[in-house]
């Protein structure tokens, strides 16, 4: 049964009605170019059709399995690679009249073809649910928008089976996870009776990666703070990032750096480079696994209105 894909809409149109795709079940799906134009797919009003039958790779990602012959029969694993993602996607387009088709027919291919320049990046596909939580995947154009070239095809309809290829396997949900930890106000040891504030450590906290894989954060750090160490708990792995190793300085308070781990970086809020103060060799730039984790936030030199955000997009391996 065909699905009726939809003329291109600015972003604040209603989200189309979900349909009934294989491997993934109900679902409304949208294309998002690379200048952001979306593309609703599954709008049965349209002149855009989504052929439910032929569609393929929504599924879980593609592996390569490494293995070793074991002396006593058979193989043990040794390593698992995931593969980048291939999805096929049948679309059939019409018009009114051959201009309207022929206009419909460019337009679209325009749309999935300038994934390949270098100037604009990916696509991204965006499978959402009647929950309203939406997974996406970013795609670039590999081949099949090609007519079928048969009697009465090209003149007001025709199909393409388009190849989309994605290099990282994995759904990422459209929704960020946010951690945020701030120091509160400072206290004089002995107004109004002895007690202590902490001027380094924010605090021992769990984090919780609701996705299927491993994430890779990113980390906002806000000043006052001089010397910055974040640990995962359960391997004991971590990095510091001393800002008196860097052009920058110490941060002072409301000043920013941004610790991303992939791709490996660290930025200031004026966008300097300050890589250099990562405490290279031993700086490991950790992952979040699925589940919890344990992760401390230190910061040296802190004060009222130092805080550490965190920032990860969960991963999926099924739309």
């Amino acid at each position: 049964m065909p699905l009726v894909t939809a003329p291109v809409v600015t972003p604040e149109e209603p989200t189309t009605p979900p349909v009934d795709l294989p491997e993934i079940g109900y679902a409304s799906v949208t294309y998002i170019d690379p200048a952001g134009t979306r593309w609703p797919m599954t709008d049965v009003t349209a002149d855009w059709y989504t052929l439910a039958e032929g569609v393929s790779g929504l599924g879980a990602a593609p592996y390569t399995l490494t293995s070793d012959p074991h002396p006593r029969g058979g193989a043990r694993l040794r390593h698992v690679q995931p593969r980048p993602r291939t999805i096929v996607w049948p679309v059939l387009v019409k018009g009114t009249d051959h201009l309207k088709f022929t206009a419909n027919w460019r337009a679209m291919a325009r749309a999935f073809t300038r994934t390949l320049r270098p100037t604009e990046g990916p696509g991204t596909l965006e499978v959402a649910r009647p929950d309203g939580t939406a997974r996406r995947i970013d795609v670039y154009y590999s081949d099949g928008w090609d007519g079928r070239g048969q009697t009465a095809t090209g003149i007001t309809w025709d199909s393409a089976v388009v190849t989309l290829w994605c290099e990282d396997p994995y759904w990422v949900d459209a929704e960020p996870v946010t951690v945020h930890r701030e120091t509160g106000t400072q206290v004089d040891y002995l107004v109004p009776f002895p007690s202590v504030s902490s001027s380094q450590v924010l605090g021992a906290t769990t984090v919780v990666n609701p996705g299927d894989v491993d994430v890779w954060p990113a980390w906002t750090i806000t000043g006052p703070a001089s010397v910055i160490t974040f640990t995962r708990g359960d391997t004991g792995d971590s990095f510091t990032l001393d800002m008196a190793d860097t052009v920058h300085g110490p941060l002072l308070a409301g000043e920013t750096v941004t610790v991303s781990t992939d791709p490996p970086r660290v930025r200031s809020g004026t966008g300097e480079n300050l890589v250099a103060g990562l405490n290279w060799p031993y700086a490991v730039l950790w992952s979040l696994p699925p589940g919890e984790t344990p992760v401390t936030f230190q910061l040296d030199g802190a004060a009222a209105g130092s805080a550490v955000d965190l920032t990860f997009y969960p991963r999926y391996e099924t739309a």
